[in-house]
């Protein structure tokens, strides 16, 4: 079974884990990169390094954002699909973020430049097993 998960959930399921996907064009060719990252309101802000293929993405005008959770012992998933662009913001302006506070990044520190995803559209879906 499908349901459509209406936007304030989504929102709200961006906030129940900190690893998602940016999907974007780079060469010609789709690129999906996994990142930390954190919710500011409607907007998903990350880490990147400033000679890192993600640190082009505010030349980019689409890029997508992807968050997903799947248990398979219980039979329940879902997937939440982002588009919209991304704005590079100052350390000063992440800082003032409370969420940015507490922001690791596992791919280490050395990733200063910070980057927001402006949200332009939201969709979610989610999906249940049937029982039996």
């Amino acid at each position: 079974m499908i349901a459509v998960i209406e936007e304030d959930e989504c929102f709200g399921l961006l906030t129940s884990t900190t690893v998602g996907r940016l999907g974007f064009v780079h060469d010609g060719r789709i690129e999906i990169i996994p990142v930390n990252y954190r919710v500011a309101g409607r907007d998903v802000l990350v880490r990147t390094r400033d000679d890192g293929i993600l640190a082009a993405l505010p030349t980019q005008p689409d890029v997508a954002f992807e968050v997903d959770h799947h248990d398979d012992l219980g039979g329940t998933a879902w997937s939440v699909l982002m588009s919209g662009r991304v704005e590079r913001i100052t350390a000063d302006e992440a800082e003032a973020v409370p969420a940015t506070r507490r922001h690791i990044v596992w791919a280490g520190d050395e990733r200063t430049m910070w980057l927001r995803f402006v949200t332009e559209r939201i969709a979610g879906r989610r999906v249940r097993r049937p029982r039996g």
